[in-house]
């Protein structure tokens, strides 16, 4: 992997959002919500990926941190097979860039794999591509170029 070319701090602007794989999707807004104390900021299914997702966030309308739960809505789901082998639990880390595409030829220019050749439709109308686990230590990393800006109200 080479480290040329764009300054590597200037492709990932923040972190997005956590994203933790569930079985059950009300079950876990139910837990994160009433006894963590986080609120629902939106829920949404997102028949690409084959996911039901809810974004949450602190009660603090000034805090950054967003939880992404992800539950399969099939067996079909790339995310039912990752519950099988893993369990529930952190599925991915994300972070907001600017162009996604720019950052994904950036990262592939760099060494790594993406797992789409284009970007897919994300959550809030966002565009997103994944960087390989196997590229980095283990961690999906998913790359977030926002519609818009995140709500937290």
């Amino acid at each position: 992997m080479s480290s040329g070319g764009a300054d590597p701090g200037m492709i990932l602007r923040s972190v997005d959002h956590i994203g933790i794989a569930v079985p059950d999707l009300r079950a876990a807004i139910e837990f994160y919500t009433s006894v963590l104390g986080l609120r629902l900021v939106r829920r949404e299914d997102n028949s690409d990926h084959q996911v039901s997702e809810a974004m949450l966030a602190p009660a603090d309308p000034g805090a950054a941190a967003i939880i992404q739960l992800v539950a399969p809505l099939n067996q079909q789901s790339p995310l039912s097979r990752f519950l099988d082998r893993t369990g529930p639990g952190v599925q991915h880390v994300a972070f907001r860039v600017s162009d996604v595409e720019h950052a994904a030829a950036e990262y592939r220019r760099r060494g790594l794999r993406l797992l789409y050749d284009s970007p897919k439709p994300g959550t809030r109308g966002s565009r997103i591509n994944f960087v390989h686990p196997k590229d980095t230590g283990g961690v999906l990393l998913e790359l977030v170029e926002a519609a818009e800006e995140p709500t937290q109200g």
